[in-house]
């Protein structure tokens, strides 16, 4: 007897792996058809009978989860949305997640440069009014995922190198000092966004995207969360009074009060962040008011107070940022290439991102084709971010993506109108400073969460693999723990000693090297990606065991109908940007 879901006509199929007992074979729009397992031999039966302590010759064993190309329990998806009102709450709330990544990377390169609390500022709205503009190019044009591009930690190395320079060593005045290396940083960004757009548009990406499997995507995604856990519990534990309630708060209002509280509009878990940050930030401010930390040593207060960041009295009423406001951009050959690895390195990470985006959107597998396109406009991300002058150059957001999983609301409309936050409170520039101001503790506790579920995702690529093979748990093992192992070496030796383990007379080799190594995500799939390419590749178990044969079909952009209502350009645009 055979149970059918009903499904479109065009359909196409593919067959569980061996190691599964029923098998599934699935059809566009989700649906799929299940087969009764077989009948069992009699000394099976007898076995699990004994083995469940059955008395009426029925079977009790249990079956695996059947594999989901889509992720099930999403609310709203990629083409999706909800009622306008709550797509603004949604959008704020990512403008809220994002805008800690923006102070952390702007509050650490600024004052090397030479700047201060006024050139802080604006360099932080310009980097909002920058990322709102490469959201939504990247949410038109480039993969149609719901993916905020932001600043980035990994420029962070090459552009201190570059701030550190003895070349200015001559300029007595802060100001200068501060403008003449933001123009070389600008020069260096403008190079390198040349690098990531040949890379994207000319289809090198997607050349590696073809061979790309879930075995190699799986320590990627996880790493791309995981590889970020400095930037949780050891900032939260600044200010552990703030930053501990605060995720407690997180995890209670996203996590426990929807199961307490039965409602039918689902309110605590998809707006946990904002109640979260809006309770615990009224908390702090209590703190300070009340005279807590009157007597405490400068780095705590800094950390607990929320009048510390002097980003609201310094920012502007109104200030539209402008291209080479900075002045003419200065370019170095050394420059360009440290910034050439930090693009490498983004490109990865932003690949991990997407992937994690387009399951908790629950979009099917990302097309090649799509992927080389994504990492084209990365290029123009970060060539915006050299004409501007950012300070450093965009990724696709960790934390944003990991909000997709937290609120189950994967919608494309969302994001792009989180996008409009940026840019409207970059310019009004006030309004802007009051939300930067919040304590960095209790973005900490949001990121434990939110880097978490990143994490997840990657896990869950595993289910398209065999891991009951040695081979699989050989290079999953191996990938993840070289990952962390090196980029923590290379990490650690950097605070030590003051400069990277590879430490030679070429300062731009050095940064390239550091760059590289010191990014878990990038290891991890370096090693992971060459593994599954050579170890045993000629037995013919392989491609079952990584999981290339679920994602077969997705090689090509027309081959699955599903592809293109996710990843199609607007207006008809395939017409003339055909994805191959």
């Amino acid at each position: 007897m055979v149970t059918v879901k009903t499904s479109p006509p065009r359909t196409a199929s593919l067959s569980l792996p061996s190691f599964f007992t029923s098998s599934y074979t699935f059809h566009s729009h989700n649906t799929y058809i299940q087969t009764q397992t077989p009948p069992q031999p009699e000394a099976t039966q007898k076995k699990t009978m004994a083995a469940g302590g059955g008395n009426s010759g029925k079977s009790d064993d249990f079956q695996p989860f059947p594999v989901k190309d889509q992720l099930p329990g999403v609310d709203f998806c990629v083409c999706t949305s909800p009622s306008w009102p709550e797509s603004i709450l949604h959008g704020f709330q990512h403008y809220l997640v994002m805008l800690g990544t923006t102070v952390i990377v702007s509050s650490t390169i600024v004052p090397l440069m030479g700047g201060g609390n006024t050139e802080k500022a604006e360099v932080i709205n310009t980097l909002l009014f920058v990322s709102g503009l490469n959201t939504l190019l990247q949410t038109f044009f480039g993969t149609r995922l719901p993916v905020v591009i932001g600043g980035s930690y990994v420029f962070i190395i090459p552009t201190v190198s570059i701030a550190l320079s003895s070349r200015y060593s001559f300029l007595t005045d802060p100001n200068e000092r501060f403008k003449e290396s933001m123009r070389d940083v600008q020069g260096a960004l403008i190079v390198a966004s040349f690098f990531t757009m040949t890379i994207g548009f000319f289809g090198f990406w997607r050349v590696f995207a073809r061979f790309f499997s879930p075995l190699a995507a799986a320590p990627l995604v996880i790493l791309t969360g995981l590889g970020l856990y400095s930037h949780g519990f050891p900032q939260l534990a600044r200010c552990v009074e703030v930053g501990l309630p605060a995720l407690i708060a997180l995890i209670f209002f996203s996590q426990y009060i929807p199961h307490l509280i039965k409602s039918n509009r689902a309110i605590f878990d998809r707006f946990a962040i904002l109640f979260s940050i809006v309770v615990i930030w009224v908390y702090a401010e209590i703190l300070t008011a009340s005279g807590a930390y009157d007597n405490s040593v400068s780095k705590t207060q800094f950390s607990c107070r929320t009048d510390r960041s002097g980003l609201t009295s310094a920012a502007s009423w109104i200030r539209v940022p402008y291209p080479f406001q900075w002045g003419r951009p200065s370019f170095h050959a050394g420059d360009a290439v440290s910034v050439i690895a930090a693009s490498f390195v983004a490109i990865i990470e932003s690949t991990g991102t997407f992937i994690a985006a387009s399951r908790y959107a629950s979009a099917t597998p990302i097309p090649p084709s799509v992927h080389s396109r994504g990492v084209g406009w990365l290029g123009v991300a970060i060539l915006l971010n050299g004409l501007f002058g950012t300070g450093t150059g965009s990724t696709a957001s960790v934390e944003n993506a990991g909000l997709l999983g937290l609120t189950r609301v994967g919608s494309r409309r969302v994001v792009q109108i989180s996008a409009l936050f940026m840019l409207f409170l970059s310019v009004f520039g006030k309004f802007g400073a009051i939300l930067a101001s919040i304590p960095l503790p209790i973005v900490a506790a949001l990121y434990c969460v939110l880097f978490a579920y990143v994490a997840s995702a990657g896990l869950g690529l595993l289910q398209f693999c065999n891991l009951n093979s040695f081979r699989t748990k050989f290079i999953l093992g191996f990938s993840l723990f070289i990952g962390l192992s090196i980029s923590q070496y290379f990490n650690e030796y950097l605070l030590v000693s003051g400069h990277g383990p590879v430490h030679t007379q070429s300062t731009w080799f050095n940064n390239v090297m550091q760059t590289i190594f010191s990014s878990p995500a990038t290891v991890a799939i370096m090693v992971a990606f060459f593994l599954d390419c050579t170890h045993s590749y000629w037995h013919g178990s392989v491609r079952r065991d990584n999981g290339s044969h679920w994602w077969e079909k997705f090689r090509s952009f027309n081959a699955d109908t599903r592809t293109e209502n996710f990843y199609s350009l607007p207006a008809n645009l395939n017409r003339f940007f055909p994805s191959f």
